[in-house]
Formats: C-alpha cells, structure tokens, sequence
C-alpha cells in the first residue's frame, strides 16, 4: 500500500530484530509492526502514533503499549481498533487508567486522499523554504519547455501521493482475556488515586 513498513516478531533472530529497530529509529521505514512479545522493551524516543489493531488483553499491556508515544513532553497519539463485543473490555481498561477514550469513526477514502496530499504539499513548500533544489532547476526548466506548468506540477503531486488501494487486507483477531485476573484489576482500578498518563486515547 505504498508505506515503507517491517516487522519484529518472536521467530526473528535477534541481529534482524536490531536492524529493523535501527532502521525505524533512523526513519528509514515509516511504520514498524510488532507482536506483543516481540514489543516488550522497547525504547523509541520520537514515537508519534501508536496503533492497537488489537484491542490489549490486559491494562498493563494497553498503558506499556500507548507509554511508547508522547515521551518527555512531546506529544503523541495512541488508536485503539475494536469490535462492538470489545466494548465492555474498553471499559475495563479505561476503569483501571481513569481515562475515557473518545470515539472516532474511520475517515472516507476522499479524506485520507485529502490528507495525504496536504501531506505531500506541506513537504514541498518545506523543500522549497530550506532551498534544497537548485541541483534539479535544469532538469526542471527543460520539463517545462516540453509540459505546462500546470500538468508538469500535477503528475509530480500523483507520484508523491499515496493513493488509496482497494486490495483486501485480512487481519487475525486475538479475543482479550475476560478472566479472573482482569475483573480483580478493574476492582483495583476503582480504588486507585493517580491517572495513568496524559495522552489523548481514540477508539476507531
């Protein structure tokens, strides 16, 4: 679908595990996908979402999962997915960290495509601020010998744009736990005084 993305999971070696945590950490790959296990440990400074494509089996896991965001002052965006039969889960969760999670409907294909071009326009204008382009002015000024401005400017902002794909995506669905041990957390949830975190939670 157009994103640089790699994975980590617990059947990787360990020197593949560094290179993919090194490449996020150095932006050479945009999204960096992980199992729970796999997830645990992990110290990323400048985490600006994090993704619950799963809603998490415990509290513990939701507040280590969404702790990865929103370091040392700066800002970040925890998502949680879930299905209607998650909801009394979410509750549960948000018992135990004294946080009511707001909720959002996913964005129509007409804004993401939206998105993604403000996106591709914002990195422009910044390009052209820090002057980084004066090696492709004469490729550029023979282009527009050849092609309008116009259309010479319009097919540069396609191939920058990550445009919708239609293809089917299957995701593997991991029931929380509903035991014992979650019921005695939310009871503990209750009579904690301290809010866990300050960040802005959705649910999708």
């Amino acid at each position: 679908r157009g994103y640089a993305a790699e994975g980590i999971h617990g059947d990787l070696t360990q020197s593949k595990r560094a290179d993919v945590i090194r490449q996020f950490k150095e932006h050479t790959i945009e999204i960096m996908v992980a199992t729970d296990v796999a997830a645990r440990g992990l110290d990323i400074t400048g985490v600006s979402h994090v993704y619950n494509f799963d809603i998490p089996q415990d509290p513990e896991s939701y507040v280590h999962r969404i702790g990865r965001t929103g370091r040392a002052g700066t800002k970040g965006l925890a998502v949680t997915f879930i299905t209607p039969r998650e909801r009394h889960h979410l509750k549960v969760i948000e018992d135990v960290t004294k946080t009511k999670m707001s909720r959002q409907s996913p964005p129509t294909s007409s804004e993401v495509m939206a998105g993604n071009q403000e996106a591709v326009i914002h990195r422009i204008l910044s390009t052209i601020a820090k002057r980084e382009f004066e090696e492709y002015k004469p490729m550029a000024n023979k282009l527009l010998e050849e092609v309008d401005s116009v259309s010479l400017l319009s097919a540069t902002l396609k191939l920058l744009t990550k445009e919708s794909n239609m293809a089917p995506v299957q995701l593997t669905e991991v029931a929380p736990l509903r035991n014992k041990k979650v019921r005695a957390e939310r009871k503990r949830g209750r009579g904690r005084k301290e809010t866990v975190g300050r960040k802005k939670n959705y649910r999708k």
